[in-house]
């Protein structure tokens, strides 16, 4: 299956989308959601500043969708998949910051396998629901453990996946992955807290692609948050949080503490 590194990036003020080659971005006519069509530019990869892969995704995200997870917050394998959403507000980029909140009493990382739609999905089959996804990237389900737990005491879950920077994506989309087969690593301060497997996923990504798209309409560039392997952790403002696919790339996001 071939393989195509689809960057989202600016140049002079302009957001573009190129494919990446050996430092070089050949850069795009339009949204690759729409075709890959080489314009005949070219960027340099070190001359531009990238962007979230995708600008105001739609994000579903997957609660105790790894075994050993579920394991280490002592909670049943779920029968269904556990869905919530995070807003697009909540979306960053590579080096973007993560903004600790004022009032954060205990805020985990949580290294993430990302699914990108490419075509619009309605009662897709399992067979037939990779062919509806455009490609993969790294993401970060920043989470207010408070919050989250106050919220799920109720059987709700938002405002606790959802504050603005808590949605880290990128660098950039990959396409032609197995996503049954993906290594998720997370690291902070360049120690490693995560090291995973897609491999362990209680739900498929041809099976949450078919599932969601049961219920409602996926469109292109909505992303899925496949859910985080064991490991998770609190995060500190000073702290840089990696997240590396090594078939993808790395996700890079420093710390930061709310400006008053």
């Amino acid at each position: 299956m071939s393989s195509l590194t689809v960057v989202r990036y600016e140049r002079e003020g302009q957001a573009h989308y190129g494919v990446l080659a050996d430092g070089v971005l050949e850069r795009l006519v339009g949204s690759p959601f729409e075709g890959i069509v080489k314009s005949g530019e070219r960027d340099r990869l070190d001359a531009v500043r990238l962007l979230p892969p995708v600008a105001q995704p739609r994000i579903f995200g997957l609660g105790y969708n790894y075994r050993a997870h579920s394991q280490e917050s002592q909670k049943a394998v779920p029968e269904i998949p556990v869905v919530f959403m995070k807003p697009s507000t909540c979306v960053v980029g590579h080096e973007d910051a993560i903004v600790y909140p004022s009032h954060g009493e205990n805020i985990h990382f949580e290294g993430e396998l990302t699914v990108v739609m490419g075509k619009t999905a309605r009662h897709v089959t399992e067979a037939d629901a990779l062919g509806h996804v455009f490609g993969y990237t790294c993401g970060n389900d920043i989470s207010d453990r408070v919050l989250q737990r106050r919220e799920s005491s109720f059987g709700c879950l938002l405002a606790g996946k959802g504050y603005d920077t808590f949605g880290p994506i990128g660098p950039w989309i990959v396409t032609g992955l197995d996503p049954a087969d993906q290594r998720i690593i997370t690291r902070v301060n360049g120690t490693v807290r995560q090291d995973g497997n897609s491999r362990d996923l209680v739900f498929s990504v041809p099976f949450l692609v078919a599932y969601l798209s049961k219920y409602m309409t996926l469109l292109p560039g909505d992303l899925i948050m496949t859910g985080t392997p064991a490991g998770v952790g609190p995060i500190s403002v000073d702290d840089v949080i990696e997240v590396e696919i090594p078939a993808i790339g790395v996700l890079r996001n420093p710390v930061v503490a709310e400006a008053h």
